[in-house]
């Protein structure tokens, strides 16, 4: 999860690059000082409160889950057949014993196969959520700059403080916050 809050502040920052400005006679809603359009995002208390994100890292946390589940069955599983094959090998003659390992031999190259596999998987799929978050925000971010007459938006983080110090009027995290929370309940209405 430290890979979402990296990538998380990481998106924040692309964004405020990105984000197109508003006509200069536009002036920014939170602070009447706020004449550079500066403004920064808490992206610690984003990734607690986001109803989004608390659902992609739900989604993650259950595919893990599930996936270490299986292997750890198939794993245990495979030693039960070891554990067989060991206390039953003096009982074998040489083909059947040769037979034998090379079959438990290719379950354990099977089974290394399947849990690189589902690594990569579950890999593919956070960066896919990441995409997607990415995308949530920036289109959110993009909106929300043009509306209020902010021409850069910064991030905070406390795992990642490229930002040491910034004056409470600047930040807009609440208010981002809260539209995207209300845009996320629109889209999926049961959550």
């Amino acid at each position: 999860m430290r890979s979402l809050i990296i990538t998380l502040s990481i998106i924040l920052a692309t964004v405020a690059a990105n984000a197109q400005t508003a006509p200069a006679t536009t002036a920014p809603a939170q602070s009447t000082d706020n004449k550079g359009g500066i403004v920064y995002i808490n992206s610690d208390t984003l990734l607690s409160k986001y109803a989004y994100y608390a659902a992609i890292k739900a989604k993650l946390q259950t595919l893990s889950q599930n996936a270490q589940a299986e292997i750890a069955a198939k794993g245990q599983a495979f030693q039960k057949e070891v554990a067989a094959y060991q206390k039953n090998a003096n009982s074998l003659n040489l083909a059947q014993r040769t037979a034998t390992e090379k079959r438990l031999a290719k379950k354990q190259q099977d089974l290394q196969a399947l849990n690189q596999n589902t690594a990569a998987q579950l890999q593919e799929e956070q960066e896919s959520q990441n995409s997607k978050l990415y995308d949530k925000l920036a289109a959110y971010l993009k909106t929300y700059c043009k509306a209020k007459g902010y021409k850069v938006v910064l991030t905070y983080s406390k795992a990642n403080p490229a930002m040491l110090y910034g004056d409470e009027s600047l930040d807009v995290t609440q208010d981002v916050l809260t539209g995207l929370n209300e845009e996320y309940k629109k889209e999926n209405p049961g959550k």
